[in-house]
């Protein structure tokens, strides 16, 4: 395993730095926010990567700083051959194992959402709060939307006009080529990625010991409010539930909203 550390665009007064590891021959990335803050651990969803936290590093600092992976197959990380979810949580200690931290929280979004509590379950004692954004315990992803995402556009433009009222949840992933502007991540790749989410992740999140914060959108259709009460009913004392005027993408549409839970739950610990 190695490390290489680039400075990316500045933010916040102070470089963003993009990292770099090897795990298994296949290399992932992940951007430091920077700070001089406690560390708080990102992962996000799929269509996104490490720069959809930016918004949120901003928001939170200077008492936290935001550092966020590239997930396999994502971003600047490498396409693996593998997409099982034993494969991502292997990617999440990895990271975290890279940085040197002891206990630290994690904050999940959808895919990200599902291998942070699988992480916090499968190595206990390693996280010391988790926060869940909009996804559930057992998970069934239409790949619809997926498969009916342009691959290529001529322009930035076309493609942000292709995609409509989604293009702005997707642009951080928005990549110019030979071919003309598609996703830093692969459409096919993708449909496998959510194929293996799916599935009964009863166990993996009851047996998270670590204080939870689950935040659901009220327009979400990945997350239902019933499930998502059912959820924390599952785990008297260890889990709260936030709900917040949004779809499935929370940190986007109540950015400040977002923000601010997450910042007033972390303060807690």
């Amino acid at each position: 395993m190695f490390t290489a550390r680039t400075p990316a665009a500045g933010y916040l007064g102070f470089p963003v730095m993009r990292g770099f590891f090897t795990v298994a021959g296949r290399r992932l990335s992940y951007l430091d926010f920077g700070g001089s803050g406690a560390p708080l651990l990102a992962l996000h969803g799929h269509y996104n990567e490490a720069s959809a936290f930016a918004p949120l590093a901003a928001a939170l600092a200077p008492r936290w700083r935001v550092i966020a992976l590239d997930q396999r197959g994502h971003g600047a990380s490498d396409r693996p051959e593998s997409y099982e979810r034993d494969d991502y949580v292997a990617d999440v200690a990895a990271f975290h194992r890279h940085l040197g931290f002891g206990s630290v929280p994690m904050l999940g979004h959808s895919l990200g959402g599902v291998n942070a509590y699988q992480y916090a379950s499968r190595h206990p004692g390693r996280l010391t709060a988790l926060i869940v954004e909009d996804i559930g315990a057992v998970v069934d992803c239409d790949s619809s939307f997926t498969t009916s995402l342009p691959r290529h556009a001529p322009s930035r433009d076309a493609l942000a006009s292709a995609l409509d009222a989604t293009a702005p949840y997707l642009e951080c992933a928005f990549r110019q080529s030979e071919d003309g502007w598609g996703f830093s991540f692969d459409i096919d790749d993708t449909v496998v990625s959510q194929k293996a989410l799916d599935g009964d992740h009863w166990t993996d999140w009851e047996s998270v010991a670590c204080p939870t914060l689950l935040i659901r959108g009220t327009r979400s259709g990945e997350l239902t409010a019933a499930h998502a009460r059912e959820m924390i009913a599952r785990r008297p004392g260890r889990a709260r539930l936030v709900e917040l005027p949004a779809g499935h993408v929370v940190h986007h549409d109540a950015e400040a909203e977002f923000a601010a839970v997450v910042s007033t739950f972390l303060s807690e610990r």
